[in-house]
């Protein structure tokens, strides 16, 4: 029987779904008719006693096997739609829990930086040793593109629009006049999200993808970022005056939308260019809008404050000379500053962005020909000089700042000011560092191009390891370029030097943050790493130095270790990489900071879920005694998907469950797909999210938490044996049984991920049958898609019930740790995610479209058998009979949502079968993209 103070809890949320859904109801039966209304209600109606397990699961695919397709796609609008609405109630029953608990007075909830700071201020480090590990401290999210969020920017703003009048809603009584108010509105938001198409049917372009990730600046980051970054250092500073703690701000994000080109052919030079500067032209519009807001407000006289001279002389810089403005020096001297930023983003962009129109100049959108800025900005942008960089725009506003504050008027500089102020240290005039990443095959092939046409070698891949980092150390000592203006190179080549002219450019324009790190996917030898270096240096981006001056970059190099064998020799191959010469100066040039990148991704795909999480565990604790050895500063880039199959779950919990010494006040993880708008699309929730971050990463730097003390070796022991148990046991299904791979192509949508243009990447890195060759997302995304989410769990069961053996002392040991180690806590509370997302019923559906009835009998018995055994070893360890006892909000979740996925389920695999039949008509395309569209939308981190 279920708690009644949980049933209190979640009524609101319930009475949400409900209201909306209600409102989502009368819609489409006011606008499609009570046909359709009458349908969608039969089938949920139905899908809800699948769920209660009144009906089979043969009711509902015996409603829709057949369906019309013009009758099945507003069906599937339908479902969608009220999953986004569902998405919303969750998020605002969120916001509630958290309200609850402050007003109840409790303890600040773990993951939050109040948290933190009490645990901090319990164990009281010492000052010269936090100043010493938060060297350098960075917290970087790291948005990338994703093929399942392809929702419009008009469904995002109609969801934010509910979102808010939601929100306002709760504050009126229900009969309360303001309230019928908020109630229509709500209901014409619902009218133009259900007349409104979810998804573009044009195939998304990577400028489609820079743009939906954007976005999320406007919507929440810009404010967001700059506030926790003041929190944070005013929190350690206040607790450890005496050291300068964090002098730069540690939550800095990064992107890889349009610089990863890893099996992206689309990616070029035009593509990096479109990334940066449309980056930097939200930064400035940024700014710009706040000068001018700012401009509004300061409007002292100087009849009544006086400023300092330096303000007094930014007002005479003869910017504004209007007699009415006379004696209001802040607002001259903001104007000045105004057309001093407008000069620099004319010179940096080619463009004034629009945000930056003076509302009183009688400008416009279209009243410039060059563009949509007003022509105040590019007639004072003319006359002004542009600031060399951030550091003085920021100056100016100090001035500003301690002006106001010699006269008292600190209240007015904490605002508008102060927040400006931060966003500029955050975001300098580049919003964003833009990664690139390629294939070390890819760099290869440049490499031995460049080399043979400058007469330096005329076959570089024949050579050995040691002859190949012997040749390119001694050309990483030459300024010399290796091409000329004559140069012929293939098509491959071409695009990579453009990629990297670009990067160099973007560089030049917004200043060193722009283009941060250079990554090498593959990455398995010491000349990978040189190789790229080598690229660096010939687009002029690497200075290799000379025998006065050191070797510089802003763009670090990064390998990428992503394979178990290729983390396994990680700290192995950095080491050798390091005992380069030339390489071991640029690493010193750059502060003896070295990045590595970990990728969860392909190592899963690879070698199963635990046996990469322990890979992956192993590989840090090597890196870090590598980076002890070497005497670098270790930074680890952690690439992380959506889901758990690609190293999701809940950021807070993955960074405490870091080996020691792994997080010393650096991290950066990739965010990605429905993740993003989940947690960056509202401020409320991107505030959590990202504070989490940081809260995190400084438990993780400044206090001990591990858990394992004395008994590390011998836990690590006890997981190397599960681990390899749990390889060999993926390994039988995943690469050892014949026609696995016709298996799991006809059992999932992955070729259709492939043919139906989901998102500007190729499905596979290369055509191939193989699943190596295969990427990453696809794969994930098809598990999760027919309900296996085999990637989260596979093989664990077989290799804990190997390794107990029925052996009492053994399940013990299991038991203990799971107590006191947060590393395989973690890694039992994901996999239990996952699995209370997978259906096994409607994923025997899904087999149910494999031809050969024996092969689809014979893998399809492995999956059942094994995640059986995986949720009887999950109880026994654990000790909870439900997968989700640790985790209520996500099994109410499920019970809200989950028989809304069965008509999409039953739905996708009814139009699946007739695709492969041979309807491709666009009916029958769309109705499949918006199915995969929904489920990624229930699931919230499909891939």
């Amino acid at each position: 029987m279920r708690d009644d103070r949980i049933e209190a809890a979640t009524a609101p949320l319930r009475d949400d779904i409900r209201y909306l859904g209600g409102i989502l109801g009368e819609t489409i039966r006011d606008h499609d008719g009570p046909e359709v209304f009458d349908l969608v209600e039969r089938v949920r109606l139905e899908a809800f006693k699948v769920r209660r397990s009144e009906v089979g699961r043969d009711a509902v695919a015996d409603m829709l096997r057949g369906i019309d397709v013009r009758v099945a796609i507003p069906l599937i609008r339908a479902f969608n739609h009220f999953l986004l609405l569902a998405n919303l109630a969750e998020d605002l029953q969120r916001d509630r829990r958290q309200a609850v608990h402050i007003e109840a007075g409790e303890p600040p909830q773990p993951s939050s930086l109040a948290a933190t700071f009490l645990e901090l201020d319990k164990a009281r480090p010492d000052g010269a040793v936090v100043a010493d590990l938060l060297t350098d401290a960075l917290v970087s999210p790291v948005i990338t593109a994703h093929p399942t969020e392809t929702r419009r920017r008009t469904v995002f703003d109609v969801q934010s629009a509910i979102t808010d009048l939601m929100r306002r809603r709760q504050r009126y009584r229900p009969h309360e006049p303001e309230r019928a108010v908020l109630d229509r509105e709500i209901r014409r938001q619902v009218l133009t999200l259900w007349r409104t198409a979810l998804i573009r049917l044009a195939r998304l372009r990577i400028q489609d993808e820079i743009e939906v990730g954007l976005r999320y600046y406007e919507l929440t980051l810009l404010e967001v970022i700059p506030r926790i970054n003041a929190e944070v250092r005013a929190a350690l500073r206040d607790r450890w005056p005496d050291r300068d703690l964090l002098p730069r701000p540690i939550l800095r994000p990064g992107s890889w939308i349009g610089g990863d080109r890893d099996g992206n052919p689309n990616v070029t030079g035009e593509v990096v260019e479109r990334a940066t500067r449309r980056a930097g032209a939200t930064a400035f519009g940024h700014y710009l809008r706040e000068l001018a807001g700012l401009e509004r407000t300061l409007s002292q006289s100087a009849r009544l404050v006086p400023v300092t001279p330096a303000v007094a002389a930014l007002a005479d810089a003869g910017f504004d000379e209007s007699p009415q403005r006379a004696d209001e020096p802040y607002r001259r001297a903001i104007r000045g500053i105004r057309a001093r930023l407008s000069a620099t983003s004319l010179r940096a962009l080619g463009e004034i962005p629009s945000e930056g129109v003076d509302p009183g100049a009688g400008g416009g959108p279209g009243s410039d020909p060059r563009h949509a800025a007003g022509p105040w900005e590019y007639r004072a942008a003319d006359r002004a000089r542009p600031y060399a960089g951030p550091a003085e725009f920021l100056a100016d506003l100090d001035s500003i700042d301690e002006s106001l504050r010699a006269s008292g008027d600190g209240l007015l500089a904490d605002d508008r000011l102060a927040a400006l102020r931060g966003a500029i240290e955050t975001f300098g005039f580049h919003l964003q560092g833009l990664d690139q990443r390629q294939n070390s095959e890819v760099h290869e092939q440049v490499v031995a191009e460049l080399l043979a046409w400058a007469g330096v070698h005329p076959d570089y891949a024949s050579l050995a390891e040691a002859e190949r980092v012997e040749l390119l150390s001694h050309e990483l000592t030459v300024r010399r370029p290796l091409l000329g203006p004559t140069a012929v190179l293939s098509e491959v080549a071409e695009r990579e030097l453009g990629v990297l002219r670009s990067a160099k450019s973007a560089l030049d324009d917004l200043g060193p943050d722009t283009v941060p790190n250079y990554i090498i996917s593959m990455c398995t030898s010491v000349s990978d790493l040189l190789e790229a270096a080598l690229l660096l240096q010939e687009a002029g981006i690497l200075d290799p130095g000379d025998a006065h001056t050191p070797p510089s970059s802003p763009v670090g190099v990064v390998p990428l270790f992503e394979t178990i064998d290729d983390l396994r020799q990680g700290a192995q191959t950095l080491t050798a990489a390091l005992a380069v010469p030339a390489y071991r100066a640029l690493v010193r040039a750059r502060g003896d900071a070295q990045e590595v990148m970990l990728g969860y991704s392909d190592s899963n795909k690879d070698g199963g879920y635990l046996a990469a999480n322990w890979a992956l565990y192993r590989a840090e604790l090597d890196l870090v005694e590598a980076a002890r050895k070497t005497g670098i500063r270790l930074r680890l880039f952690h690439g992380r998907g959506g889901t758990v199959g690609r190293g999701g779950g809940r950021s807070y919990d993955a960074i405490l469950a870091q080996p020691a010494g792994a997080v010393r006040g650096s991290l950066r993880l990739t965010e990605q797909g429905e993740v993003i708008s989940t947690k960056y699309a509202d401020s409320g929730t991107a505030h959590r999210n990202l504070e989490s971050l940081v809260a995190g990463t400084l438990e993780s730097t400044l206090l001990d938490v591990e858990g394992l003390g004395a008994d590390a070796d011998p836990a690590y022991a006890v997981f190397d044996e599960l681990a390899e148990l749990a390889r060999v046991a993926y390994a039988k299904l995943v690469h050892e049984t014949p026609g696995f791979v016709t298996y799991f192509r006809e059992s999932t949508p992955v070729a259709e991920v492939a043919d139906l243009n989901l998102g500007s990447r190729p499905a596979s890195r290369k055509p191939s049958n193989s699943v190596t060759d295969l990427r990453a997302i696809p794969w994930v995304m098809a598990w999760s898609q027919s309900r296996v989410m085999l990637p989260g769990w596979y093989g664990v069961g077989s290799a804990i019930e190997q390794w107990v053996g029925g052996d009492p002392d053994r399940l013990a040991t299991l038991v203990d740790l799971h107590r006191r180690w947060p590393f395989f806590r973690t890694v039992m509370s994901n996999l239990a995610q996952v699995m209370a997302k997978a259906d096994l019923d409607i994923a025997a559906v899904y087999a149910d479209l494999v031809t050969d009835e024996t092969l689809r009998d014979t893998i399809f018995g492995m999956i059942r058998a094994e995640f059986d055994r995986t949720a009887a070893v999950h109880a026994a360890v654990t000790g909870n009979d439900q997968l989700l006892a640790d985790n209520p909000s996500l099994a109410e979740s499920i019970r809200n949502r989950f028989p809304y996925l069965e008509p999409l389920n039953q739905l996708q695999v009814d139009l699946l079968r007739r695709r492969r039949a041979g309807d491709t008509s666009e009916l029958v395309e769309r109705g499949i993209l918006l199915t995969m569209n929904g489920l990624a939308t229930a699931l919230r981190n499909s891939g």
